[in-house]
């Protein structure tokens, strides 16, 4: 499925937009961090959370449920919220 990764991240994947495979964002997130080393890291804590500054869309609608079951035909974007002062 197609993955949309945004700028903060990319020093990772070198690209906006990559493939993975996985049946739930957490498996995405997985083979995610296989092709990238240190990218799930950047994404979700020791305690396998979703990182505050990180919010997922699953074919246009916002989730953080690592569980939520996906599809082939599935679009994710990851966003990371931009902070600061």
């Amino acid at each position: 499925m197609r993955v949309l990764i945004p700028g903060p991240l990319r020093d990772y994947t070198a690209n906006a937009t990559v493939s993975a495979e996985g049946s739930t964002l957490g498996g995405i997130l997985a083979d995610l961090d296989l092709q990238f080393p240190g990218l799930r890291f950047r994404i979700v804590d020791e305690q396998g959370r979703t990182r505050r500054h990180i919010k997922f869309f699953v074919d246009g609608l916002q989730t953080n449920d690592l569980d939520r079951g996906l599809n082939s035909a599935t679009e994710v974007m990851i966003v990371c919220a931009l902070s600061g002062g």
